[in-house]
Formats: C-alpha cells, structure tokens, sequence
C-alpha cells in the first residue's frame, strides 16, 4: 500500500496540549502535544514504558492527567488539569471508542450481546442494535458467531468481536491500544486486516502499535515516543525513511519494510 494522501484539513477532532502525567511523582507524559484529524490514521510507536499506552489512557478518561488541555471537537475536556463537568464528559464519551490488547470482553456474555450491550444501555433500541451486530459481524468476518462465547473463540476473533463492540457506539474516533500484542502472527494479520479496512474507510483512529510495516502502510502521521516525550512526529516516509532524531534511529535500525 502506498503512502497515504491526507484528506483536505479540517478542525482537529481531537486536540492534546501540553499534557502530563505523573504515577507517584514518577513523570510518564511529559509536555505531550499533537492533533488528530478526521479520516485520518495516527499511529504511535516507542519502546515499551515510552507512555504510549498511558497516553491513550488519559485521552480516553481512564487515567487523570495531572496538567494539559485535551479537546474533542474544538471544545475542552480538560483545560489546564482541571476536568469538564461529569454531564460534558459523559458526552465526549460518545466520540470514542476503546479496542484493548486483552479483548475485555465479558466472558459469561454472548458474541451478540457483547456488541448489542453497549449501545442498549445508551438508550439504542435492542432490534436496532442487534441488526447494527449483525453487520458489523459480517464486516468483521464473523457470521454465524452471535451465540458463541468469548471461550469459544481464538484471540483474533475475539479481538475482532471487541472491534465490533467499539464500532457498534458509532465513534467518531477509534482508540487501539496495541490491539494485536495478544495474539500471534498468524491471528495479528486477521486483526491488522480488519483495521487496514477501517483505514480504507476513513475511520478516525489512533493506534499504539509494535507493528511497524503496519504503521508505515496505514498512517497518515506517525508519533515515536520515548522517555514520556514525542520525539519525532511526521508522514511514514518521513519517520521510517529520514528520521531527524537519532533515538528515532536507533529504535527502527532493525526495521525493514
């Protein structure tokens, strides 16, 4: 797959500014500023313990930051360290969705109910629900497995069903914390097919991810981070081909396309 062409700019649907975040006084994010496009595809890459997955943590509510702005939509969530209003975060909610590396599913549910349970309990009617998981079931390459158990089956298919989940709330953006580092290579390629697809359609997304061919076939920017900072942010090309950093360097020596 070619580079990818960004499509005509637009406001930021997710904005981040300056944001940290400390555990016990020890900094993980340190000064953590960039934006996302609509359409377009973030991935973000580092060594293990660089803050990538804290990041999205922090974006997605689960964690508090400590300092920083985050916008969804032009409007703020969290400025300067101080939180938005519980009713307006419940709202920015709305726009995100969260695929998780463990799948989080719930394992005494069924496939359908999975992905019908969510959007129901935001007030979706239950046969419109379960008519979206039906498609979204087939999108997913997963007919005939709505009466399955999470038990009954493999990773990828579980990762795909969590995929699912996510798209069932109909997100504006995508969360993926490295959505394939549970699974082996052969089930990586089923889940990294099913967000290949999701690029192809413009979906919003921001991806934590180890998978560099992946990351340099699917992104329109790439953020490398290390050490709590973004070190170097830029197109494919720019981050696997010229990197400016020499940490950046370093980090992809072994990388081959």
């Amino acid at each position: 797959m070619s580079e990818r062409t960004e499509p005509k700019p637009s406001a930021p649907i997710l904005e981040v500014r300056g944001l940290r975040k400390a555990f016990d006084r020890v900094p993980v994010l340190r000064d953590i500023s960039f934006s996302v496009e609509k359409g377009n595809v973030i991935t973000v890459i580092g060594p293990s313990g660089s803050g990538k997955s804290t990041l999205l943590r922090c974006a997605s509510f689960l964690e508090s930051a400590n300092d920083g702005d985050i916008l969804y939509d032009g409007e703020y969530a969290l400025k300067s360290g101080v939180y938005a209003q519980k009713k307006d975060l419940n709202r920015f909610r709305t726009l995100f969705g969260m695929v998780f590396q463990n799948f989080n599913l719930f394992p005494h549910y069924s496939v359908m109910r999975n992905i019908c349970e969510p959007p129901i309990l935001r007030g979706c009617e239950k046969e419109a629900a379960e008519e979206r998981a039906v498609t979204l079931l087939k999108k997913m390459g997963l007919e005939g497995k709505e009466k399955a158990y999470p038990c009954q089956l493999s990773g990828g298919q579980q990762q795909r069903v969590a995929i699912a989940r996510a798209l069932a709330l109909e997100p504006e953006i995508l969360y993926f914390d490295e959505p394939t580092s549970a699974l082996d290579p052969e089930l990586t390629g089923e889940v990294l097919k099913v967000i290949r697809q999701l690029a192809e359609d413009h979906m919003t997304m921001v991806v934590v991810t180890h998978e560099m061919s992946f990351a340099h076939a699917v992104s329109h920017r790439v953020v490398f981070m290390d050490g709590g900072y973004i070190m170097e942010e830029g197109t494919p090309s720019e981050i696997f081909d010229n990197p400016r950093e020499e940490r950046t360097k370093r980090f992809l020596s072994n990388y081959r396309k």
